[in-house]
């Protein structure tokens, strides 16, 4: 929706109300609504009605009431005042299962709208259809199966590819030192997200990274652990720097494969209802452990690194982590929109509520300055890395 529909629906929706049920969908408004629901004051529901009348009567334009009604139900969640709190129309919630999932229907590939006109690629995903097709970073994209995309939204590109009937797609892409364009054939599958990377830094020392705690990132962490494991890895090192969390039960199932037997995590709601997340400790880490963390670093990951400090199987290395120790759910409605509400504080396995707080490093470290800007650091000069790999001596 325009910004223009976005603010208006926002300002109605301030004054709207929603029922939740378990998996139901927001209540019928009406002026009898009972209790103590937004609407239950009638100078409300005639302010709502006021409103809309003043868009009927003066907006230059013609009004969309399902936009309308997007931005009323956005503008309800919004008026919590929680960042995390948010409405969702039924292609955002689409979109975020994929993305909260790890997994989707395409071809593999980042997209980012070009200056110069066109969608430029930005990134390939290791082991897609797009890099099998041999598409590469920085490639322009002029065309989706001979239809011009040099003036569309990358939005709109990616549902040309993703909604295609076809098997394949047809891409007509500009190379830089290439003269001629090129026609390439990508094949539309399902695509794995990658969230966890690995290699060895050297003939001891595994190194892990994991950008985002999805669905898909508990079997990514096994084959990349195991990976190591088979290359001689005696100790290792967790990269959580920048992970902005993700999904509990994915955190807690890596945690799983690495805490002796005992909590993991724990949530209570507004009642006090406790909900504990528990480690079987069949196969407790038995190398040593360094974990590095930052001010980006939020909820799965300081859950992650909040275990293995009360554990105290490793050392939590870098700087002082966001702090959200809140969590999330997300309730599906009747229409294919979602709501995703904050419902429970989460504590460490020792009771810890780092909410705003944060946890501090047991070896605190700052990024060199001069480190701050660079797009890319080499291992050698991130002295974050360095120093996790001296704790674990």
């Amino acid at each position: 929706m325009s910004n223009k529909q976005f603010w208006k629906g926002m300002a109605v929706g301030i004054f709207s109300a929603a029922i939740i049920a378990a998996g139901g969908f927001l209540g019928y408004l009406h002026a009898g609504t009972s209790g103590s629901s937004v609407l239950s004051d009638p100078a409300r529901v005639r302010k709502l009605a006021y409103l809309e009348s003043l868009i009927d009567t003066y907006y230059l334009e013609e009004k969309d009431e399902e936009q309308l009604a997007e931005g009323l139900y956005t503008g309800l969640l919004y008026g919590l005042g929680d960042p995390y709190s948010r409405y969702y129309t039924a292609k955002e919630y689409e979109d975020e299962n994929s993305s909260t999932e790890g997994a989707y229907v395409g071809i593999g590939i980042g997209l980012q709208k070009n200056r110069e006109g066109g969608i430029r690629i930005i990134e390939c995903y290791e082991g897609g259809p797009g890099e099998a097709a041999g598409l590469k970073v920085d490639d322009i994209i002029s065309a989706v199966d001979g239809t011009d995309i040099t003036d569309t939204d990358t939005s709109q590109v990616v549902d040309m590819i993703k909604g295609s009937d076809k098997e394949s797609v047809t891409l007509t892409i500009h190379r830089e030192n290439v003269e001629e364009a090129l026609e390439i054939a990508v094949a539309i599958q399902d695509v794995e997200l990658p969230s966890v990377f690995h290699e060895m830094l050297d003939e001891n020392t595994g190194y892990i990274r994991i950008t985002e705690f999805k669905g898909v990132t508990l079997e990514q962490y096994k084959k990349a652990f195991s990976d190591l494991e088979d290359k001689g890895m005696k100790q290792l090192v967790v990269d959580l720097r920048g992970n902005p969390g993700g999904l509990l039960t994915s955190v807690c199932d890596i945690l799983n494969e690495i805490l002796p037997e005992g909590l993991i995590v724990y949530t209570e709601d507004k009642y006090g209802n406790r909900e504990e997340k528990l480690s079987e400790g069949k196969h407790p880490l038995d190398i040593p452990l360094s974990v590095l963390v930052n001010e980006g670093s939020a909820s799965a990951s300081e859950i992650f690194a909040g275990a293995v400090q009360d554990y105290g199987i490793g050392k939590i290395v870098g700087t002082t982590t966001y702090g959200k120790g809140v969590v999330q759910s997300i309730r599906s409605l009747d229409d294919g929109s979602a709501v995703k509400i904050t419902v429970s504080n989460y504590y460490t396995p020792k009771g810890n509520n780092i909410n705003k707080v944060g946890i501090k490093p047991d070896i605190e470290v700052k990024l060199d300055a001069n480190l701050l800007n660079k797009d890319e650091i080499s291992h050698e000069e991130d002295n974050q890395l360095q120093e996790a790999v001296k704790a674990l001596n």
